[in-house]
C-alpha cells in the first residue's frame, strides 16, 4: 500500500506504517497525521519525540503500560498518563505515536 499526497509516494503496510522507517521526516509526519485525522501540535511531537529516542535507545517498541510510566518518568505524571495521550491520540496512543514516528507497529497492537 502506498500514501500518496500530491508529491509523496511511500510504502506503507495495510495498516499505514511506514514499511522503510528510514523515509519518516517531519513531513512525512504531518502527512500520516493528516490521513489519520490528527492535526499535530507541540505537544504531539513531544511525544513522537519521545518513542523516537525510546526507540533508537532501547531499540525496541514498549508495550502501552511501559510507554505510559517511561512518559511519567521523563515529561511528567500530568503527560505519562491515559487521560492525556488519549486526549492527544484518541484511537491509541501508542499505536499512533509510533506510525507518526515512522516506527514499526507496537506488537502488543491490534
Amino acid at each position: 500500500m502506498d500514501v500518496i499526497d500530491r508529491d509523496l509516494a511511500l510504502e506503507t503496510t495495510d495498516q499505514g506504517f511506514l514499511v522503510n522507517p528510514a523515509d519518516w521526516n517531519e513531513e512525512v509526519a504531518e502527512r500520516l497525521a493528516a490521513l489519520n485525522h490528527i492535526r499535530l501540535s507541540a505537544e504531539h511531537w513531544e511525544i513522537i519525540g519521545f518513542i523516537r529516542h525510546y526507540y533508537r535507545h532501547y531499540k525496541h517498541l514498549p508495550n502501552a503500560r511501559v510507554f505510559t510510566k517511561a512518559i511519567a518518568k521523563e515529561l511528567g505524571e500530568e503527560k505519562g498518563n491515559s487521560r492525556y495521550l488519549h486526549k492527544l491520540f484518541p484511537d491509541g496512543p501508542l499505536k499512533y505515536a509510533c506510525k507518526l514516528a515512522g516506527l514499526p507497529k507496537p506488537p502488543t497492537c491490534l
